[in-house]
């Protein structure tokens, strides 16, 4: 990952500080071209790759990425363990370019049920990026939001008082001073139009935009289109205020004709 992607200043003038990607559709990109489903799965690997890097140019303060949910591990075990070696191999492999480009990595989710070395090398990674200030790219991996939620729940009937802020640091894990902010702007890709149980509570007031287009063939382009798209949005948080401006939804259409968005 290079550190030096584009100049900031060609940022939008109201970026989304917290942007999360739902990236859907790795499965059905490998089958449309004949492929295993581990193969969608290497090549959504080099889309986070670009995206990781496209994003402090565009203004994107935090990046949460939807990687693997408790649901998950209903899919085939061979799909399911080629999954996690990927994934334990590129953090491995990018810890180094994260820490040069000034982004910090955190990982969101269970660890004790991640096979082979995957939590050590997790906290690795974390350790290793703590000093970023760039980007915080965060990655939810063997994660649910309600259960996020329940056991954040079971931590706060502890305390003594309990406010907003307070119950967003226990979801985060976030105890220092600057907790992690609320999702402003969510994409999903792949052509679904769900939460699939991410962010819950982070996205209470998140601008939703679904997309054809399948998680691999997503690029940078594809996000700087998004956060145009977000920048004409008219953010009142319930108020009151002057009629929204017509913000029409990126053209982020499939990569072709053979590639259709069906269920997952």
């Amino acid at each position: 990952m290079s550190a030096n992607v584009a100049n900031e200043s060609e940022a939008p003038r109201h970026p989304p500080r917290h942007v999360a990607i739902v990236m859907d559709g790795n499965g059905r990109w490998a089958t449309a071209r004949g492929l295993p489903r581990p193969a969608g799965h290497h090549a959504g690997v080099e889309t986070v790759r670009r995206i990781v890097e496209a994003a402090p140019a565009l203004g994107i303060e935090t990046l949460t990425l939807y990687a693997f949910s408790s649901d998950n591990w209903r899919r085939p075990t061979t799909e399911v363990a080629a999954l996690m070696a990927l994934l334990r191999r590129f953090v491995r492999a990018e810890t180094a370019r994260l820490a040069e480009a000034g982004a910090r990595l955190t990982m969101l989710g269970r660890r004790d049920r991640l096979p082979g070395g995957l939590a050590e090398a997790i906290a690795a990674a974390e350790q290793a990026t703590a000093a970023g200030t760039r980007l915080h790219l965060r990655v939810a991996l063997d994660y649910s939001a309600r259960d996020t939620i329940l056991d954040a729940a079971r931590r706060a009937a502890a305390l003594p008082s309990l406010t907003r802020e307070i119950f967003a640091r226990l979801l985060s894990g976030d105890h220092g001073a600057d907790p992690v902010p609320d999702v402003d702007l969510l994409i999903r890709t792949g052509g679904e139009q769900r939460l699939s149980d991410f962010l819950l509570w982070e996205c209470a007031y998140a601008e939703l935009l679904f997309v054809p287009r399948l998680w691999p063939d997503f690029s940078a382009a594809d996000l700087a289109d998004a956060v145009a798209w977000y920048a004409q949005r008219e953010r009142r948080f319930g108020g009151f205020g002057a009629a929204p401006a017509a913000a029409a939804a990126p053209a982020l259409t499939a990569a072709s004709p053979a590639v259709v968005p069906s269920a997952a």
